[in-house]
């Protein structure tokens, strides 16, 4: 095996956690995009993959994949020694840093541990701001002992890193986390909107908020300097916002729970993001689609 870690993935949070991570080791990356494999291999110490399969013979593999469906076509079928995951030597180890479906990484570290492959679901928190200074919030699923093995790699990128369980724990987590957040950004706009068409001011409305009960992360970093403003730059898609919700509401709905303020949340969400049509809207332009339903604008 290589000495190297496969890093593939190199969107807006994979470029910058590439960079960050190689600082400590080498790193071999592969995208489909050409154009971002070119600005990742700038940074010292990052190689160009001759190929996806040449991947494989690495010591770790580092997912940064928009899903669980592109997760398992890149790594194929750990049975058919053609595929990616098949060509895994016996002690490698998989670590998943996107935000994939649960139960779907539960399925997939079962797989793979038939090979003697090991896995570790490690999703982030903090968006590209907090991947370019190394500060992101790391969540990591699996055995101790994985975990372990994982954790050197995982603090050359987040300043926060947690064991949350078993593999699937921390999809899990990242999830149901994205859930709670969206359900107080929509609960925030909703209020500010009711607010402002009685009459208040929207900014003295924040203002007070931030100083009561009521903050949230949204209302502290989100709507004064982004929706208010109206510059709509979170820096976290509304698709990927939806994707990862929907996934949550998926998790609550298989459990046998009836989560009805998660389902609203979703249904408004999934209603934005088909309003506001093509291209890749950010999750702050759900206020867009808010202010078009009811007639308030929030922007100032």
């Amino acid at each position: 095996m290589t000495d190297a870690v496969t890093f593939i993935g190199l969107g807006t949070m994979g470029q910058p956690m590439v960079r960050n991570l190689a600082r400590s080791v080498r790193v071999a990356v592969h995208d489909t995009d050409r154009a971002a494999i070119d600005a990742a291999t700038r940074n010292e110490g990052v190689t160009a993959l001759p190929g996806l399969l040449a991947g494989a013979d690495a010591h770790v593999v580092i997912l940064m994949l928009p899903n669980s469906t592109v997760v398992e076509q890149v790594l194929g079928d750990p049975g058919d020694r053609g595929s990616f995951a098949g060509r895994l030597r016996p002690g490698a180890l998989v670590v998943d840093m996107g935000s994939s479906a649960p139960r779907a990484t539960q399925d997939l570290a079962k797989r793979l541990s038939e090979h003697g492959v090991a896995m570790v679901d490690a999703p982030v928190s903090g968006g590209p701001r907090k991947a370019s200074t190394a500060e992101l919030t790391i969540m990591a699923g699996g055995s101790a002992e994985d975990y372990e093995r994982a954790l050197p790699l995982l603090r050359t990128m987040g300043t926060s890193v947690t064991h949350t369980g078993p593999a699937g724990s921390a999809h899990a987590l990242k999830a149901l986390n994205n859930l709670l957040s969206a359900i107080g950004l929509v609960g925030a706009l909703e209020v500010l909107t009711t607010g402002t068409k009685f009459g208040l001011d929207p900014r003295t409305m924040l203002d007070v908020i931030n100083r009561s009960t009521g903050r949230n992360q949204s209302t502290e970093v989100k709507i004064g300097p982004e929706v208010l403003a109206g510059r709509f730059q979170v820096g976290f898609s509304l698709p990927l916002t939806v994707k990862d919700i929907t996934t949550a509401l998926d998790l609550s709905t298989s459990l046998g729970l009836a989560p009805e303020v998660s389902r609203a949340c979703v249904r408004f969400c999934q209603a934005a993001l088909s309003d506001l049509g093509e291209g890749n809207p950010d999750q702050s332009e759900i206020a867009r689609y808010l202010a078009k339903v009811t007639g308030v604008d929030l922007t100032r």
